[in-house]
């Protein structure tokens, strides 16, 4: 069944405020998925730092030294902040890929959730409001965010199955629903040098985004290519470094509703994830079009 959630701020107001709205919209979708939930925030990027947001099941060993361990073996400064079972690295961003190959060598354990200059993934399996309370998400501000509530229906419960999926360099996507090519679309994305954590669906979906923008497609023509080339049934909210898009397939079976003010835009798999926004007494209030593209995007990468 699974949940979704996603806001877009246009007020830059509000943007103190993100990671509490998104945290109560998330929570509101509790029921829908208990299993395990995770959320996206992108903030602003530091004009000299690259993240790597990464998660271990032992933080105690695997966070202990990380600071220094990966900066000794890339010869560069690095910076490493705990949040539970996640951590935040900071790099130059020259430095962004290696790192990521040393990190997989000296801590094999750490799993990357994100990366780029303003996204930051935190998910675990678990009860949303646990999920929301652990990385202290309230405390978060940023420009937008979108999160997912999980019901595993096809898949174990576990930390990297949960959504968002990151395949790129600040996006992600959270999707409710079944797609029933992913497997022959994942052979096609490995053939093109790809890989995969985990056999989520989703991921494939991710990925599929991820490919087609680096062929110099923008998402939005990347979201129209997805109604023709990805089988099923499915909700797609998908986030950049300064964009919101939300798709549904061409039956629209899953559950959607948006809001829009003139201070932000907001999805919710139902309305009441909705109700707690400010002036939403007064938003537009409408359910996507099925294979319909929207696509909201700042005027400037904040």
């Amino acid at each position: 069944m699974c949940g979704i959630v996603g806001l877009f701020l246009k007020d830059r107001a509000l943007e103190p405020h993100l990671g509490a709205l998104l945290s109560d919209m998330l929570v509101t979708m509790t029921d829908r998925g208990p299993d395990s939930a995770g959320i996206a925030i992108y903030g602003a990027p530091d004009p000299v730092r690259a993240k790597l947001t990464v998660q271990s099941p032992h933080p105690g060993r695997d966070f202990e030294n990380l600071e220094h361990d990966l900066g000794a073996a890339i010869g560069d400064k690095v910076e490493v902040v705990v949040k539970d079972s996640h951590a935040v690295i900071g790099v130059d961003p020259e430095w962004l890929g290696v790192a990521r190959a040393v990190l997989a060598s000296i801590r094999p354990d750490v799993r990357v959730m994100s990366s780029g200059e303003t996204i930051e993934i935190y998910k675990e399996t678990g009860l949303p409001k646990d999920v929301v309370g652990r990385f202290d998400i309230r405390a978060m501000g940023g420009t937008h965010g979108i999160g997912h509530t999980r019901m595993a229906t096809e898949s174990a419960v576990t930390t990297l199955g949960a959504h968002p999926f990151s395949t790129g360099a600040d996006q992600c996507l959270v999707h409710n629903g079944s797609l029933s090519n992913h497997n022959n679309l994942r052979r096609e994305l490995v053939r093109e040098g790809m890989t995969f954590e985990t056999e989520n669906d989703s991921e494939v979906a991710a990925a599929y985004l991820t490919a087609e923008m680096a062929r110099g497609k923008n998402l939005g023509q990347a979201l129209d290519g997805a109604v023709k080339d990805l089988d099923g049934f499915f909700t797609f909210v998908v986030g950049t470094r300064s964009g919101f898009g939300v798709l549904r397939d061409a039956i629209a079976c899953k559950p959607a509703v948006m809001a829009e003010t003139d201070q932000y835009v907001a999805f919710g798999s139902e309305y009441r994830a909705l109700v707690n926004l400010p002036g939403i007494e007064t938003a537009r209030i409408w359910e996507p079009e099925p294979a319909t593209v929207y696509f909201w995007e700042h005027e400037k990468a904040a």
